[in-house]
């Protein structure tokens, strides 16, 4: 089974401006396709911009929405796939969400932050409730997490538990928690035992500074891809195969002993 190239897309986007960072992920898209890449992923609410307050509703699409049209539409005329994410509209509630589309235009995926960080988020989201999506692309059994969630190990060892093999998490990781890209993202993919690509947002935007240090990490811990602090694309391989060695010699989830677990929930 060959490996999944992934484009790892830190950019901010410009703010409030959809038809702008629309226009700017097919640039990155096509890019990528022709970089090799299979899948392209965007940082946490690269739609409308992040620090946006009461635009979060305004802007806010449903699953199915126009956004979610063009961006079927950039992966199909491209041939890649695109993790994109966006303030998600359900009724009267809004959601921070990460909506995966395969390389033909359908929409395999759609996640719902289950975890929100601070009063902004508190303010103006809805949390999700299911802690485990996935979705099948090229053999990868890809899940989908946002940002705070990924600092939850019980959230990465619960995908892990479900099979998933590739984690794809977009983030808006700000100052001063760096350490997050640096050094959590490195154990959590090896004490799970999969892939995790952590896709962050750059440069100020409101009362916020976004760190960048975009990060792809393997199931051994060892970082394949990382970004600096300003916006670029990079690229990493997950490789099925050094998977499922990794697997194989790392014991930790047959080892799991979880009737003594019990009071961890």
């Amino acid at each position: 089974m060959s490996s999944l190239r992934t484009a790892l897309l830190q950019s901010s986007g410009r703010p409030g401006d959809v038809a702008y960072n629309l226009k700017a992920l097919e640039r990155a898209a096509a890019d990528a396709a022709a970089s090799g890449a299979g899948l392209l992923v965007t940082s946490e609410m690269y739609l409308t911009g992040y620090a946006i307050g009461a635009d979060v509703h305004r802007l806010a699409e449903p699953a199915d929405g126009e956004s979610a049209d063009e961006v079927a539409r950039i992966a199909a005329e491209h041939g890649i796939a695109v993790a994109y994410a966006y303030p998600e509209r359900d009724g009267a509630v809004v959601h921070n969400a990460v909506q995966l589309i395969g390389p033909d235009g359908t929409r395999l995926a759609n996640y719902r932050k289950t975890h929100l960080f601070g009063c902004f988020e508190q303010e103006w989201f809805t949390p999700g409730d299911q802690p485990v999506v996935q979705a099948e692309l090229n053999g990868v059994r890809i899940g989908l997490l946002i940002c705070y969630d990924v600092e939850f190990p019980e959230n990465v060892r619960a995908h892990a538990l479900a099979g998933t093999d590739f984690l794809v998490v977009p983030t808006a990781q700000m100052h001063p928690y760096q350490f997050v890209a640096e050094s959590v993202i490195p154990v959590r993919a090896f004490e799970s035992q999969l892939y995790i690509a952590y896709v962050n947002r750059t440069g100020p935007e409101g009362e916020f500074e976004f760190v960048g240090l975009s990060t792809l990490a393997g199931p051994d811990g060892v970082v394949r891809a990382r970004a600096g602090r300003g916006e670029e694309v990079v690229y990493g391989d997950v490789d099925p195969g050094f998977l499922a060695a990794s697997r194989t010699a790392n014991t930790y989830l047959a080892d799991r002993r979880p009737e003594l677990y019990g009071s961890l929930s």
